[in-house]
């Protein structure tokens, strides 16, 4: 009989995301395509030898750690949000973030990969990452390999359908102060996000409940009502970024 093996990560980089809190990420990377992060590459692997041909690679594979989710235990069977939070599934056969080992994988777009001082940095597009993740490994994403056209997704075989979004003109008009005065495009961003639909399942049926998402140093305020999700307002707590 073999026995379970302990083993130990060495942490290789840092997650720099809009995402400052769990609600709100989405359930998948790519989804939300106006999502933008930065992976920060720690010593002693902040150095640029070590990324020698990946600027010939459009995507990698990102291996992290659910690390807001270490202390909390595993179940063998989970509620996916794609079945409504109504039927169990094993845990190996979701990607829920409560799992034996915390350890998430996702496959991102590189934007570009550039040094400030001694550091060094990879922004991508499209992360479904929380900002201070921890990252254990990159991998270059390899089309010939990595990309199945007779992969089947089990009871997820295609995303959902986004929800519909409007914006209050309250919502409009501070959206659009706040792109002029840090040059992000916020309007797109939030409609990404909350098109996704991030409530919990038991909360997907209830109207005119008010929500709250933080992305930055922004508290995005909004509402379910019966056709579609209304964004009412937006805070910006400070000018830290």
């Amino acid at each position: 009989m073999t026995s379970s093996t302990t083993f130990e990560f060495t942490q290789i980089g840092v997650i720099h995301s809009c995402y400052t809190e769990k609600f709100g990420i989405p359930r998948q990377p790519g989804l939300v395509e106006e999502t933008t992060a930065s992976l920060e590459l720690l010593p002693p692997f902040n150095r640029e030898d070590i990324l020698d041909g990946l600027e010939g690679f459009s995507h990698i594979w990102v291996h992290f750690v659910f690390h807001k989710c270490i202390q909390e235990k595993w179940k063998a069977k989970v509620r996916p949000p794609r079945l409504g939070g109504k039927e169990k599934m094993g845990v190996f056969a979701t990607r829920a973030t409560h799992r034996p080992n915390p350890i998430g994988l996702s496959v991102l777009k590189i934007d570009k990969i550039h040094k400030h001082g001694k550091k060094i940095f990879i922004d991508l597009q499209g992360a479904d990452l929380l900002d201070g993740t921890p990252v254990i490994d990159i991998k270059p994403y390899l089309p010939y390999a990595d990309i199945k056209t007779d992969a089947l997704g089990g009871f997820a075989p295609e995303k959902s359908a986004p929800s519909q979004v409007e914006f209050s003109e309250l919502a409009t008009h501070q959206a659009i102060s706040y792109e002029k005065k840090f040059g992000r495009n916020l309007l797109s961003l939030i409609k990404q996000v909350i098109e996704q639909d991030p409530r919990p399942s038991y909360l997907s049926n209830t109207t005119d409940r008010h929500h709250g998402i933080k992305l930055w140093n922004t508290n995005i305020k909004w509402l379910a009502k019966e056709d579609r999700l209304l964004v009412t307002e937006i805070e910006v707590e400070d000018d830290v970024c």
